[in-house]
């Protein structure tokens, strides 16, 4: 079973400023003649890690990471001001033209699939391929799955946690509630609101407990990000129109795609990934058994380290 790449050190930094308001973090490491790949992180709001880098052989690819508006590195943190999916998309292709790439790899898992989905499907002649893990459609049942009724069914006692963390009289519509107490000013009542929201996905997230998982999401500076951003795309159905994902398809079916989902994902359940699949069928769908949402879980990490040397002979 394969396991991640050894660590590695970015070999550039870039600060992107791509309007007068956003400013983006972007790195690059591994190979700069190497074939370009873009990480896209998922959320909306969860920013970039180390270890991101190392599902990619460094001496056959071009690793590039960005924090998307509001998140990790890139300031101001938690701004929602023109943070919308159309934003983040004009974004990707900002960060295309200024490292001067033609056409590259996109690696997405979650919001990043969504994502990477939807920039292929404004700029398919930039996606040379799509790696893409735990598939989030940004439907309304995909939504309510998670914070209405589906998910609270497999984890009753962490929703109680969830809920417990607002008010009584709140509990009929958590997303609104969490997004109204994240715009709060007393800043106890919002950073207890942005922990809740990411402890409830992080136990969602992995098929065995993960104290590590739930520790980083719940670290104030991620929570904060995450949890407004989230928040703020989810209560605008992701500022994309219903199923869009698979109504447009057409425009990346000759797009060579990887898809790879967690048997057990309470986060995006695999239904999502098979739907994706019958709309693209000439992409290779691998469901892994024994595994949930995480890129961590050694499953998921073994196909997607997989997928990332398959695409590495083929567009060599």
């Amino acid at each position: 079973m394969r396991t991640l790449y050894p660590e590695i050190q970015p070999y550039a930094r870039h600060r992107l400023a791509v309007d007068e308001r956003h400013e983006l973090y972007i790195e690059e490491s591994g190979n700069p003649q190497g074939i370009p790949a873009l990480f896209i992180h998922g959320g909306p709001g969860g920013g970039c890690d180390e270890f991101h880098r190392r599902f990619f052989d460094p001496e056959k690819y071009r690793i590039i990471l960005f924090d998307q508006r509001g998140c990790g590195h890139s300031t101001p943190h938690a701004d929602l001001t023109d943070n919308t999916t159309d934003h983040l998309l004009g974004d990707i292709e900002q960060i295309r033209a200024h490292l001067h790439v033609e056409q590259w790899l996109l690696f997405g898992g979650s919001w990043g699939s969504t994502l990477s989905l939807l920039y292929a499907q404004r700029h398919p002649e930039r996606v040379a391929g799509m790696i893409l893990r735990g598939i989030f459609l940004c439907r309304q049942r995909d939504l309510d799955w998670l914070y209405r009724d589906g998910a609270n069914r497999l984890f009753p006692d962490h929703w109680q946690r969830f809920k417990e963390a607002l008010p009584a009289n709140e509990h009929e519509d958590l997303l609104f509630a969490y997004h109204h107490r994240l715009q709060s000013d007393n800043d106890l009542e919002r950073m207890s609101a942005a922990k809740g929201w990411a402890a409830w996905e992080a136990h969602c997230s992995t098929l065995n407990p993960s104290s590590t998982l739930v520790n980083h999401f719940t670290d104030p500076h991620v929570a904060g990000a995450l949890a407004s951003i989230e928040t703020h795309f989810f209560i605008n159905h992701g500022f994309i129109d219903e199923n869009q994902i698979l109504t447009n398809v057409a425009a990346i079916r000759t797009i060579p795609t990887i898809l790879i989902h967690g048997r057990y994902d309470a986060v995006c359940p695999v239904e999502q990934a098979y739907a994706l699949h019958q709309a693209l069928p000439r992409a290779e769908l691998h469901i892994v058994r024994d595994a949930g949402h995480s890129a961590l879980e050694p499953g998921i990490t073994d196909n997607l380290i997989k997928a990332t040397e398959q695409f590495a002979t083929r567009l060599a």
